[in-house]
């Protein structure tokens, strides 16, 4: 219950090949690296939950206004004796937008009596308020704000000489942004090696395995061959090991998509962008698709020395992305436990079933190029190298792309659109959402067959069902398994030498952030084709592939060259990745993972609730490697 503060005066406002001694060395460190994430943050949960209170203000609002999350009060005051006012807004993030009528206030009764009302808007971005006089519709003025959470603000109209001033003054101050360094502490907290919580936690765990060790991996585990001179042609049998680097990059994008999923603390940067633009939800699933890649390249060729033939893989390749697929439709319409999938709105795109085909379509396109290369080079004097042989092949999926996304004629809508359509473009392509990519989906598969609620429905006001993995952006998915697939190219010719491993993981880094940038013209909006992960644009696919090779680049430095990190504690749910996606789905709304929380618009008890969760996942990922256990498919 809130409570009225006394009056203040208001005021504006994997692995490869080391020395046995140091391989001795980290494995006897990793038996006492047992990660303390899970029991720190159910620790902290008990001590973060009664800071509720703390977060949860009692500012001065008025008795009959109920605020929830991301809102805040706006009292428009209006001094004008002869014109009313509409009130309209428009967010910062909405890209040539029409204005939103917030309401009206009547003129003001008499000199010193200002007629008010009361408005709530939006506290995640800074938004613009146009003030329109009534009945003759004319602007009086404009005024951009970003309001805080549970502020309490007032906005005056007044005659100023022979002009209207707006301006808007704080009453009470909105709820703290302490949460934001109460997350990173946490965050930062979580990651120390706190010897005491790891030997204990060891211990409870006990050394118990079993003879069960299954390969949990799209593509197999980040294994990578020691000395071969071509690591296409089968080799003598030498020892391998797995790039620790791999599974931590894999796990650090898994343990990210599960807390976004869960709700991320209901924060708005922890959700996916409206339209053009990043936010942290988006990175993730690209740099999934990205190390995929990469563990194609070095499971095919482990697989190959081997002595597995290139048909049998093709035919593994095969069933795997139809397992894939159809988990991926079972989970994504959960309805499947309440009795048989009706087909009337089945959803058919999904996470899984684009990683399906990306998985299919790059694995395969590998093992096919692998039997062109051998016929070539038996034929040629010198020979060819794979990689560059399989550059030639992915410009012809960007090529069919690019000529659907900017020739397709669509129905009503410019030829090339990349908007969200809704009021966006000032409302003239109300229906055009996602242009080519929206009406392909909803051409082969049907509206009722795509998601209904994109994001850009938030800032945009768009009533168009459009599907985020939908049909012509896994051309793009293909793009981004390709780069990781260079990256495994990179690791097998490479092997043992770091220098050079890492110099070219930063070239290729460097191009791809220099044809962003040009793509971009590194702006949100104005780009000849901006960043947009509803779209998966071709801009989108080639910024995550930087980011994803200079993040490789310091993990494979920090976990596998210098072995400063073992990886924990992102490394366990990086080695049974399907398991934890699939399981953080399934067993999404049942204890310990949800419960009824106290104050469904507390952000803290979101945050608290989606960190346990994650932390379980994370800690059943632990068991499950002491125990040798992976889910393959």
């Amino acid at each position: 219950m809130l409570r009225r503060k006394p009056n203040k005066t208001p005021k504006n406002t994997s692995t490869v090949t080391v020395a046995n001694s140091k391989r001795k060395k980290i494995k006897a460190s990793e038996k006492f690296d047992m990660f303390p994430l899970a029991a720190i943050v159910m620790g902290v949960a008990v001590y973060v939950a009664p800071l509720t209170a703390l977060f949860t203000s009692d500012f001065p609002h008025h008795k009959h206004t109920v605020l929830r999350m991301d809102e805040a009060l706006l009292t428009v005051n209006n001094e004008l004796e002869t014109t009313g006012v509409v009130v309209s807004w428009v967010s910062e993030r909405c890209y040539q937008c029409l204005y939103q009528t917030l309401g009206g206030v009547p003129a003001g009764s008499s000199p010193g009596q200002p007629s008010s009302r009361d408005f709530v808007v939006k506290t995640q971005h800074e938004m613009t308020l146009q003030l329109n006089s009534t009945p003759v519709n004319l602007e009086l003025c404009k005024v951009s704000f970003h309001f805080g959470e549970h502020g309490n603000y007032s906005l005056w109209v007044k005659n100023d000489s022979s002009m209207v001033n707006c301006s808007i003054v704080t009453l009470a101050d909105p709820v703290s942004s302490y949460i934001r360094e109460i997350t990173s502490k946490l965050l930062e907290f979580i990651l120390l090696r706190l010897d005491a919580v790891k030997a204990f936690l060891f211990r409870m765990a006990g050394t118990m395995e079993t003879e069960r060790l299954i390969n949990s991996e799209l593509g197999s585990p980040g294994r990578i061959v020691a000395s071969a001179t071509d690591n296409i042609l089968p080799s003598p049998h030498s020892p391998s090991k797995r790039l620790r680097s791999l599974d931590t990059f894999r796990g650090i994008s898994l343990v990210i998509m599960v807390f976004v999923n869960y709700g991320g603390g209901q924060y708005w940067f922890f959700r996916h962008e409206s339209w053009n633009g990043l936010t942290i939800a988006d990175v993730v699933f690209p740099w999934f698709v990205f190390i995929m890649g990469t563990s194609i390249a070095l499971s095919i060729s482990s697989l190959l020395q081997a002595g597995s033939t290139r048909f049998s893989l093709l035919g593994k390749v095969v069933w795997r992305s139809i397992q894939l697929f159809v988990i991926g439709v079972f989970i994504i319409n959960p309805n499947y436990c309440k009795g048989a999938l009706s087909w009337d709105n089945l959803r058919i795109p999904g996470v899984l079933q684009r990683l399906a085909w990306s998985y299919l379509v790059v694995a395969s396109l590998d093992l096919l190029v692998l039997i062109l290369y051998l016929s070539i080079k038996y034929l040629t004097a010198q020979g060819m190298s794979s990689v560059y042989v399989l550059q030639d092949a992915w410009w012809s999926p960007e090529t069919v792309w690019l000529f659907l996304t900017f020739l397709l004629p669509v129905p009503d809508c410019p030829t090339g659109y990349l908007g969200p359509g809704g009021i966006g473009d000032m409302g003239r392509y109300a229906n055009c959402t996602g242009g080519a990519a929206g009406y392909i989906d909803r051409w082969l598969l049907g509206e009722n067959h795509i998601y209904q609620h994109p994001s850009s429905q938030v800032i945009y006001a768009t009533h168009t069902p459009y599907d985020p993995e939908g049909v012509l952006g896994s051309i793009n998915s293909i793009l981004m398994a390709f780069l990781g697939l260079q990256a495994g190219k990179i690791f097998l010719h490479y092997r043992g030498l770091h220098q050079s491993i890492m110099s070219r993981f930063l070239i290729w880094g460097l191009f791809l952030g220099i044809v962003s940038a040009l793509m971009t013209k590194c702006s949100t909006d104005r780009g000849f084709i901006p960043v947009n992960k509803n779209l998966w644009s071709l801009s989108y696919v080639t910024t995550l592939g930087c980011f994803a090779y200079v993040l490789l680049v310091l993990i494979y430095y920090a976990v596998d060259v210098k072995k400063w990190w073992s990886g924990a504690p992102f490394y366990y749910p990086g080695l049974n990745s399907i398991l934890v996606y699939v399981g953080h789905e399934v067993f999404e709304e049942y204890f310990p993972f949800r419960w009824q929380i106290a104050n469904s618009q507390s952000h803290t008890e979101h945050l608290t609730q989606n960190l346990v969760a994650t932390s379980c996942w994370v800690f059943i990922s632990y068991l499950l490697y002491k125990k040798k256990i992976f889910w393959k498919i």
